[in-house]
């Protein structure tokens, strides 16, 4: 079994030896941790009394790795959604995760009835040479020191701090820092204990928080899952076992501990063997430390336990003590590391990058009225060139994608509508009453023109507006008086449309007058149905109908009561019909011109001068107003410089481990 247990640990060793990082490019590897014997092999060759001290031959390099990564997490990088490798310890309630955690550091922690771990507690373990321990708090931005002896009142009045004095919980974290001779050099993440029965002064939805805060840390593909399990109960029973399962269903990333060994040793090897609940990093079991016995008896007595008892004894030692944990913890730990620490330098750099490009398009910050004039002055200037792009010149780069911003071509489509409406209208009664009431058509399409000024200003100003608040979105003490100017302005233009058309309609009414030679060419082709209408009007045994080109079927029969001048009539219509085209022609042809002369108009003189005069008129000092930056702006600013002054920091930091690791490879 020893030498099974000797290939054992040499194989997990080797996934520790080769340390991966990105140095400059990305491109290169560095190798650590050289010629490590694993503490399980140093375990079986050594006497107890030698192998008391948690700590690992090779902390002085995985330290500056860790170290690195604990400055990260203390400047809070996570929030800027860069994950760091993380050590999670959970467990359910009363699973004994507090005694596994005090044998890894050599220090009491809270204990009592209830949940003691209130606040996500990160525990910093390093070995110190000096045999005096130096022990601290980090929350709400101060240091508290303390010591052994006081350690667990420190950290009840932190939590009460933090959380309060009753016994709710947060997500905000507590720091304990734990500089001590033989500890291992680890960082880990305890968490609050799973209940689902609130005590009293607990909310009742103490079970939902526990597991927002749980999910919270172990959710992060980063993070590597202690899970903390009684050997007196059946796993797949424990919920933070099917809490685990959630995130990490096949097990790679999540390692047990097997506490209170001692207490239910019948069945425990085929616990841990069988694996029934997917621990894909392995099992770890040991046994609490039982009333005042110092950490190191505890020790003596648990490794007595594992090779004396007729069960427990026939578990691997590469499976069992506290001391296995702390160099399984280790090796996962650096392993981790080694693999996140180039993402974690591209994802700093990537998102610093985006921060400071989103800061440079940021507005100004403005000082004075000169600066804001000349931005308001800039803003204007956008937006007429803007306008002149999609209303005049019909291009559509700014706007590839949005088609109702592809003004030229809409327009068009509207103006062949409003041709096709004329027509209609044209048309309408051509069957019925044949020659009776022809200049009717005129007259019941003149509410046809109106309609279509309406609706083509009412897109202009629809498009004029979204390019205005476009271009002054950074500056929106400005955007109401943009808007009312704008919206003043196309209600003074569309009023001077409808009355130009109202002009042209009346026009036609007046007097029928064209010199457009295309009126004879269609006249001369009209009449060249009469001979057939005559024909038909002669015959009274033929069908009272007939067909004429551009009129379709038309029934005649009524005509007959008027032989002396229904020819006269004829020609008449057929005039009118004629002269109709012309004058359907020139109402396109007037409205088309029209619009485009006043949306010149629009976008050269008139839009700046109404902008201008309503800001000026405001009387509130308009341009002044650009001088107050509005919250959200300031806010957004606020966060991006305090975002890149963190990378900032957190790429020194890295810039120097990197550094340290060239250094040590060469």
């Amino acid at each position: 079994m020893a030498a099974q247990h000797k290939r054992n640990a040499a194989e997990n060793n080797a996934g520790l030896l080769q340390l991966n990082t990105n140095i400059s490019d990305g491109e290169e590897y560095f190798s650590a941790l050289d010629n490590v014997q694993p503490l399980s092999v140093v375990l079986e060759e050594t006497p107890l009394s030698v192998h008391a001290p948690l700590v690992m031959s090779y902390n002085d390099r995985i330290r500056p790795l860790l170290d690195a990564v604990d400055k990260l997490r203390h400047l809070k990088v996570t929030k800027e959604g860069i994950q760091l490798p993380t050590i999670v310890v959970v467990g359910d309630q009363s699973s004994g995760k507090s005694s596994v955690l005090e044998s890894l550091a050599g220090i009491n922690l809270p204990r009592g009835q209830g949940i003691c771990t209130r606040v996500p507690l990160i525990m910093r373990l390093q070995h110190h040479p000096d045999p005096h321990p130096e022990l601290f708090l980090e929350f709400h931005g101060k240091t508290v020191p303390t010591d052994e002896a006081h350690i667990s009142d420190a950290i009840n009045e932190a939590t009460k701090e933090i959380a309060g004095d009753g016994k709710a919980i947060s997500h905000t974290p507590l720091t304990l820092v734990v500089k001590k001779n033989g500890v291992p050099d680890l960082t880990m993440v305890d968490l609050p204990g799973i209940t689902r029965v609130p005590v009293h002064g607990q909310p009742d939805d103490i079970y939902e928080q526990i597991s927002a805060i749980i999910m919270e840390f172990i959710k992060p593909e980063e993070s590597i899952i202690l899970n903390v399990l009684s050997a007196t109960v059946d796993f797949p029973t424990c919920e933070s076992i099917r809490m685990s399962q959630r995130v990490d269903k096949t097990g790679l990333r999540t390692l047990a501990v097997v506490t209170k060994a001692d207490k239910a040793p019948e069945g425990l090897l085929e616990k841990v063997t069988a694996d029934d609940v997917n621990i894909g990093l392995g099992y770890v079991c040991v046994r609490n430390r039982i009333g005042d016995e110092s950490y190191e008896d505890a020790r003596i007595e648990e490794a007595r336990l594992f090779n004396t008892h007729p069960l427990l004894s026939k578990i691997d030692k590469s499976m069992v003590g506290i001391p296995v944990l702390a160099q399984k913890l280790v090796q996962i730990q650096a392993t981790s590391i080694s693999k996140c620490l180039p993402d974690i330098v591209k994802e700093i750099g990537d998102k610093m990058n985006t921060n400071v490009s989103e800061l440079k398009k940021m507005p100004q910050e403005l000082s004075s009225v000169a600066e804001a004039m000349t931005v308001f002055m800039q803003i204007v200037g956008l937006s007429k060139e803007s306008l002149r792009k999609i209303l005049v010149r019909g291009e559509f780069d700014e706007y590839p994608n949005e088609k109702d911003m592809h003004c030229t071509a809409r327009l068009a489509e509207m103006l062949n509508q409003y041709s096709l409406e004329l027509q209609k209208s044209a048309e309408d009664g051509s069957s019925e009453n044949f020659l009776m009431e022809e200049i009717t058509v005129l007259q019941e399409a003149k509410g046809t023109p109106v309609e279509f000024v309406a609706k083509v200003w009412n897109y202009i100003e629809t498009v004029v507006l979204a390019v205005l608040m476009h271009h002054s979105e950074n500056y929106p003490q400005l955007q109401s008086s943009t808007r009312r100017a704008a919206q003043n302005l196309i209600a003074k233009m569309k009023e001077r449309s409808t009355q130009v058309v109202m002009d042209i309609v009346e026009m036609e009414k007046l007097t029928d007058y064209t010199c457009d030679p295309e009126y004879m060419t269609v006249w001369r082709k009209l009449m060249e149905n009469q001979n057939v209408f005559n024909e038909v009007m002669n015959n009274l045994w033929k069908p009272a109908k007939i067909m004429i080109e551009g009129f379709g079927e038309i029934e005649v029969e009524h005509l007959r009561l008027h032989p002396n001048i229904r020819d006269q009539a004829f020609d008449m219509k057929m005039r009118i019909t004629a002269y109709w085209k012309i004058v359907l022609k020139r109402l396109v042809d007037s409205m088309a011109l029209h619009s485009q002369l006043s949306i010149q108009l629009l976008v050269n003189k008139d839009m700046e001068m109404e902008i201008v005069n309503e800001l000026m008129a405001s009387g509130a000092g308009g341009i002044e107003m650009m001088l107050e930056e509005s919250p959200s702006v300031a806010n957004k600013r606020k966060r991006l410089n305090k975002s890149i002054k963190l990378l900032q920091d957190c790429k020194e930091i890295v810039a120097k481990i990197m550094d340290r690791i060239a250094i040590d490879r060469d």
